[in-house]
């Protein structure tokens, strides 16, 4: 199979503000594979966690790598290519381009949706929540409404974690939620809090109705979860903290859920395996993204069916989309009913 890398640069309509920092702008890498002239197409965005630092050279640089090597596998061999990209200890963003591409490709070439290849029903799928970064308590209101005013919000996802400390957070979701009234909430601290601030934060947020909190604590501070979660009323998700299956069953008593991200999973064969993982240690399950196009997201979208919370509106916020794919309704994110994963160029395509 033939094999083709392309970076793109995507643009958001407003910049996010986590508690690691602030993006406006990402470089993308797009994958491209070929045989008896199908395309499939994948893509993987730069992410940072920890000391887990895949940017759009190391990814560019491990795809030109590993390609020469692949070229002589076909599409139909994703166990072989899966053991080679381990045994090469390939990074994740690398692997779930490969992977998605692979998946588009087979969809593509028995003329189906990945999600009726798997036999999942889309109408089973949960509405997206939408994320407001990190922001002043009137800038954050005005996020609101522009979110209310662009697609029919469900569920807010509050970025805490301010450098400023808690009683930023504090003043900041009061905003939210005085400017969206009986809305559902969640809250994600990107590891922003020290374990004393957690507890804290986690009373407080119950009082006021919110859903879950996810990440409350940094990625390497896992021995406090336990803690945590004795003192905790709220459900407790982990992101950072949970990269692929290998991770869930040491996590499984001290949490209440994880937030599987192709990015850090390595694809789609990872993510599905995450998630029975999950559901065989009492799990839920969420799907995330970082700076991902429609590409990456609809490819996540074949596997909502099977989730509890879905977070995938990162395109949403893009103004330069190069890709289509995933629909919007009521609330929902949704997959097509084209072959694959149901991705095509968008007017900003090349």
């Amino acid at each position: 199979m033939e094999i083709d890398v392309k970076v793109f640069t995507v643009n958001k309509r407003f910049p996010l503000t986590i508690s690691r920092g602030t993006t406006a702008q990402t470089t993308n890498v797009w994958v491209k594979i070929v045989e008896d002239d199908i395309e499939g197409w994948g893509e993987a965005s730069p992410f940072g966690v920890g000391n887990q630092r895949q940017s759009t050279d190391i990814i560019r640089d491990g795809l030109l790598q590993i390609s020469p090597v692949l070229q002589s596998f076909s599409p139909w061999q994703q166990q072989e290519i899966e053991t080679v990209l381990t045994q090469n200890q390939i990074p994740s963003a690398v692997r779930a381009a490969l992977d998605i591409a692979l998946h588009d490709w087979l969809g593509k070439r028995v003329g189906l949706p990945l999600w009726k290849m798997w036999g999942l029903n889309p109408q089973k799928i949960v509405p997206t929540s939408v994320t407001i970064g990190i922001n002043s308590p009137e800038k954050a209101r005005a996020r609101v409404r522009d979110w209310l005013e662009f697609m029919d919000v469900h569920l807010l996802k509050v970025k805490l974690g301010n450098p400023e400390g808690i009683e930023a957070d504090k003043k900041m979701l009061l905003a939210v939620q005085a400017e969206a009234p009986g809305s559902q909430v969640f809250v994600d601290a990107n590891g922003g809090w020290s374990l004393t601030d957690a507890i804290a934060m986690c009373n407080w947020l119950a009082d006021l109705g919110i859903q879950y909190v996810e990440q409350p604590l940094p990625r390497g501070q896992e021995s406090s979860l336990a803690t945590l979660k004795q003192h905790s009323p709220l459900p407790i998700f982990v992101d950072e903290s949970c990269f692929t299956s290998a991770d869930i069953p040491q996590l499984a008593q001290f949490v209440d859920g994880i937030n599987i991200k192709l990015m850090k999973s390595g694809g789609l064969t990872e993510a599905l395996r995450m998630v029975h993982t999950a559901k065989a240690h009492k799990l839920q399950v969420m799907f995330g993204c970082y700076s991902d196009s429609s590409l990456a997201n609809t490819a996540a979208l074949q596997l909502a069916p099977l989730a509890d919370y879905l977070d995938l509106d990162s395109h949403l916020n893009l103004i330069d989309d190069p890709f289509m794919g995933a629909v919007v309704e009521a609330g929902r994110v949704l997959p097509n009913n084209l072959p694959g994963l149901g991705v095509q160029y968008s007017a900003f395509g090349a």
